[in-house]
């Protein structure tokens, strides 16, 4: 409650918190990336989706504006008023640049999106939908003003540095690494951390060996047919063979298949059929 409370100063202080998963299973451990997602509301009523992610996905603000609307649109139940809508508030802590930061208008780490006119931001239809993004490392390397949010990002990604975080005085900051310190002291806590980081270096390796062998196979195909034609099926049969190994590793969904290989979601389900046949 107290990051939550920090990262929205201006808004109401959150009164009860709600985690969707509160656990997560050894088998996830080795699945597909695991998002914190926390569900909380504040005294007046108003929704708040706060998210940690550590990669970036295609079609990401796509997808956090869909989940966000889905939020708002699951208030109203049959022939209730819209004035009833409580505003849905998304907070999202990303470890990794979703902006470009050569960019002069884009070097900072702190956004908030929220129904506006483009040409006179000051006219809103209000806070009923809102993203808030926090870019940890970029806010990191650009340096924040001294205050909890400061505190919070240095937390984040300086955690092992114990001369840094001796300079920490926000109290919640210094209860939150407190917590992390006595489960970093159990050798169960431990060993579940270094499982997951574990299959999270597996998965970029696989991933990259993956895409290395689809276009050297693809080119050697496409050089011996010497036409275009051939060349772009080499390519597709490439594409599909690099699939089939990371169906066989049985590490990925078909939406990550998809994004390694540049297949569609629909023609990586169908080699799945055909493996699974």
């Amino acid at each position: 409650m107290a990051l939550i409370n920090d990262l929205r100063p201006d808004l109401p202080d959150i009164t009860a918190v709600d985690v969707i998963n509160p656990s997560i299973s050894d088998a996830d451990l080795q699945a597909k990336a695991i998002v914190l997602d926390v569900l909380a509301r504040d005294a007046g009523g108003h929704h708040y989706n706060i998210e940690m992610q550590v990669r970036r996905y295609p079609a990401w603000g796509q997808r956090s504006a869909f989940y966000l609307a889905r939020l708002l649109s699951q208030q109203l139940g049959a022939g209730e008023d819209y004035s009833t809508l409580k505003a849905v508030v998304g907070i999202h802590l990303l470890d990794f640049d979703l902006f470009d930061a050569s960019e002069p208008e884009r070097q900072q780490a702190c956004w908030r999106f929220e129904l506006r006119d483009a040409t006179q931001p000051q006219v809103t239809l209000g806070n009923v939908l809102q993203l808030n993004l926090i870019e940890l490392k970029k806010a990191d390397r650009l340096g924040l003003d001294t205050g909890p949010l400061r505190d919070w990002i240095t937390f984040f990604e300086h955690w092992q540095e114990t001369a840094l975080m001796a300079n920490i005085t926000h109290p919640p900051v210094q209860r939150a690494m407190a917590q992390l310190q006595a489960l970093s002291a159990d050798d169960e806590a431990r060993y579940r951390a270094l499982a997951r980081e574990r299959a999270l270096h597996d998965e970029a390796t696989l991933l990259k060996d993956a895409e290395e062998r689809g276009e050297k196979r693809g080119e050697q195909r496409g050089e011996k047919r010497g036409e275009k034609r051939g060349e772009q099926r080499g390519e597709q049969r490439g594409r599909e063979d690099t699939a089939r190994n990371l169906l066989r590793l049985g590490l990925l969904d078909n939406a990550q298949i998809a994004q390694a290989t540049g297949l569609s979601e629909e023609r990586v389900q169908a080699l799945r059929a055909d493996a699974e046949h």
